[in-house]
């Protein structure tokens, strides 16, 4: 599992000309599912989202977790993330979960993080996306598990 974590000021996803998900300050989550994910790799990837002291403190350092610092988070599915480009111009998605192992998994992963207390707007798994944002810094850390 991969998640591109994006600190932001603002974010949004936009499908069909309809906002599906808009937030304030907070984290903009690109997530990436493989076959071989299990909860296993959901609940630990919560727990480090929900717990990375990534906005500052009043000496500017990153000291707060999105926990104490009361952002939202605009979760959106992205398989994109294991495209392998090792080989040709085209990539490769073949270590991509397939939409019907991946999208129970973003649900749970939203569950979980909705289970802590946060408030989580969603894209729509499978759409095409329009994804807008301020990223916050920038702030941009890849995690994976």
């Amino acid at each position: 599992m991969k998640v591109l974590l994006q600190r932001c000021k603002n974010a949004s996803v936009t499908v069909d000309g309809k906002v599906t998900g808009s937030i304030d300050h907070g984290y903009l989550l690109l997530v990436g599912i493989t076959a071989t994910d299990t909860e296993k790799e959901i609940s630990y990837l919560v727990d480090k989202i929900t717990g990375l002291r990534l906005f500052e403190d009043s000496d500017g350092k990153m000291n707060h977790s999105i926990t104490e610092n009361g952002g939202s988070i605009l979760s959106v599915s992205q398989f994109t993330l294991y495209a392998d480009t090792r080989k040709g111009r085209r990539p490769s998605f073949i270590d991509a979960a397939r939409p019907e192992v991946a999208k129970p998994l973003w649900e749970l992963f939203n569950h979980q993080l909705r289970a802590k207390g946060f408030v989580v707007e969603t894209g729509v798994f499978g759409a095409m996306m329009d994804v807008t944002f301020t990223n916050d810094g920038p702030v941009t850390i890849m995690l994976e598990a």
